[in-house]
């Protein structure tokens, strides 16, 4: 039954984790719009589709790798918060890269962005510790057996009834 839970826990730190980098790439990526004030208000309904969009764009592709890591993490009892960010970091990353056409005959991509890379890296950072904050400090604990239950206290001698 503490799977079961776990899995659900799991479940909703990956949501939370991938909201919070889609907020971060979507920000970043929109920054030079939003530091140019001559352009007028920026509508916030459009904001909320590129958020959203951002949202199943990036959980879509970060969920085998972010599986990868959650599977690892819960299976060997990792709990540290420089795990899930190094993790996190390397999910980023190879999101990024799976995007960019790989050239086999030179054994290199072709076209890497920098700033796209730091984006996605940093936002694979910021979700590796949402990540933590949510489902990563308990990482194992389902494993754990339950505590057993103290008996109750014996009753006054003079609250048993007589036998």
């Amino acid at each position: 039954m503490a799977l079961i839970g776990r899995f659900f826990v799991v479940l909703f730190g990956f949501l939370f984790a991938c909201l919070a980098a889609g907020v971060i790439v979507i920000g970043a990526v929109l920054y030079p719009e939003f530091s140019d004030l001559g352009s007028g208000p920026i509508d916030q309904g459009a904001i909320d589709v590129v958020l959203g969009f951002g949202f199943i764009f990036l959980s879509g592709f970060a969920l085998l790798p972010a599986l990868i890591v959650v599977l690892i993490t819960e299976a060997f009892y990792i709990r540290s918060i420089l795990a899930y960010a190094v993790g996190g970091a390397i999910v980023g990353a190879a999101c990024y890269l799976g995007l960019v056409p790989f050239d086999p005959a030179t054994m290199r991509f072709d076209g890497i962005i920098r700033r796209h890379l730091e984006i996605m890296t940093g936002a694979g950072i910021v979700a590796g510790l949402v990540y933590w904050m949510i489902a990563g400090r308990s990482a194992g604990a389902w494993r754990e057996p339950p505590r057993p239950l103290r008996p109750p206290p014996p009753l006054p001698a003079h609250s048993r009834p007589p036998s």
